[in-house]
């Protein structure tokens, strides 16, 4: 979108607009970009392929065994603890993570004094909302993927340096599950 090309002008008139991009705006998108001489040694690609149709895309522009993927596992009533926890501040935008419950108490901005609130999209019926469309639609795909030989299962509910560590292990071959 910043270069201003006819794909990026497309994305951003449907954004613009509220929509969803199609699966078909969305993989060219990712085609033209792992063209670029840089993904030649690697890429990490997060939230593509959303659709059946976009693995299958993505297996016809590289060779499907050469992917790692990674599914970051994490109960549905733990994500929606963790967004509802989630606060960003209305002057700087920095997002910052509160105690569970502290709905009540006004909580500022411990870098610019500004007051930390909640995204409207996470509320938690919007959230559980959220993540049952999404398990409608990514259900399928990782069922393809957990078929696979390059496809690993992490349980993203341990401390991040654990899940960072497992997942390095995974993709570079040393480990994981």
């Amino acid at each position: 979108m910043k270069a201003q090309s006819p794909l990026g002008r497309a994305v951003a008139g449907t954004l613009a607009a509220g929509g969803l991009v199609s699966d078909e705006i969305i993989t060219d998108l990712v085609r033209e970009r792992l063209r670029a001489d840089d993904t030649a040694r690697g890429f990490i690609l997060d939230g593509f392929p959303r659709t059946e149709a976009q693995a299958e895309s993505l297996d016809a522009m590289r060779v499907p065994d050469s992917f790692r993927v990674i599914l970051i596992d994490v109960d549905d009533e733990a994500i929606v603890l963790r967004l509802s926890s989630r606060r960003v501040c209305d002057s700087c935008a920095i997002t910052q993570s509160v105690a569970p419950g502290d709905n009540a108490r006004r909580e500022m901005c411990p870098y610019c004094g500004g007051n930390l609130v909640r995204r409207v999209d996470d509320e938690p019926d919007t959230v559980r909302r959220r993540l049952a469309t999404y398990a409608s639609v990514a259900r399928p795909v990782v069922e393809l993927y957990r078929g696979r030989h390059g496809f690993a299962s992490i349980d993203g509910l341990r401390h991040a340096d654990v899940v960072s560590a497992e997942i390095v292990a995974f993709v570079t071959g040393r480990g994981g599950t």
